[in-house]
């Protein structure tokens, strides 16, 4: 599988950096390069690329309000984004995952660290360690405003299911459910890969923002 990656920068030089990086391995090729998000936003929806590295910092339409707009693109489009950021401020963070990114990095890791960023977020797993996770979730997310009834779309999973979202939202690790449910590591991915098929998400991290966002968990306080 060759992994299709647009980037997103004002910089050149940023940009050049990354693509000579990216494509130093033979599976991945960079399709496409936007100077803003509104031209990013328009390469994802013409090129339906795998991954795109997205600045948060950009004139006219910024990388958030980017992120946002390719989730709005539809189910056809399964382009994941990984946001880049100078500063690893939370609140950046927290605004890109629940904008629909999959993770972030820092523009100065290391090459293989964004080697290894593009080649996880592709298989859907998060770019976030589920201690980043819970700190996010827990410190920063607005309470949800209370509900009179459960959100409907709870209503596509299981008991089983259920108690396995809820357990995500409090950063558990796959062995860590494994454990606590007495099952196999492959049942929970089992799991986990039904609640995102059932609730149209594209990974764990989105999977945990929609069940705080849902008040199907609350923040700790």
């Amino acid at each position: 599988m060759t992994i299709r990656v647009v980037l997103a920068d004002d910089q050149a030089l940023v940009r050049g950096g990354f693509r000579l990086i990216l494509e130093s391995e033979d599976d991945i090729v960079v399709v496409g390069e936007a100077e803003d998000g509104e031209q990013a936003v328009t390469l994802v929806a013409e090129l339906h690329p795998d991954v795109v590295l997205m600045d948060v910092q950009m004139p006219g339409v910024d990388g958030l309000e980017a992120t946002r707009r390719i989730g709005a693109l539809g189910d056809s489009v399964r382009t994941r984004v990984l946001v880049l950021t100078t500063f690893e401020r939370d609140d950046y963070v927290l605004e890109a995952l629940r904008g629909g990114a999959s993770g972030f990095l820092l523009k100065n890791c290391p090459p293989e660290d964004l080697l290894l960023g593009v080649r996880r977020v592709v298989r859907g797993d998060a770019l976030l360690a589920p201690s980043v996770t819970r700190r996010l979730i827990e410190d920063y997310i607005t309470r949800p405003s209370p509900r009179s009834s459960p959100a409907p779309e709870l209503q596509r999973l299981t008991e089983r299911e259920l108690t396995v979202l809820r357990l995500l939202a409090h950063g558990r690790t796959n062995t860590e459910l494994a454990h606590e449910l007495h099952v196999s590591e492959g049942t929970v991915k089992t799991h986990v890969s039904s609640i995102l098929s059932k609730l149209g998400l594209r990974d764990r991290v989105q999977a945990v923002v929609f069940a705080y966002d849902t008040g199907l968990v609350e923040p700790r306080r």
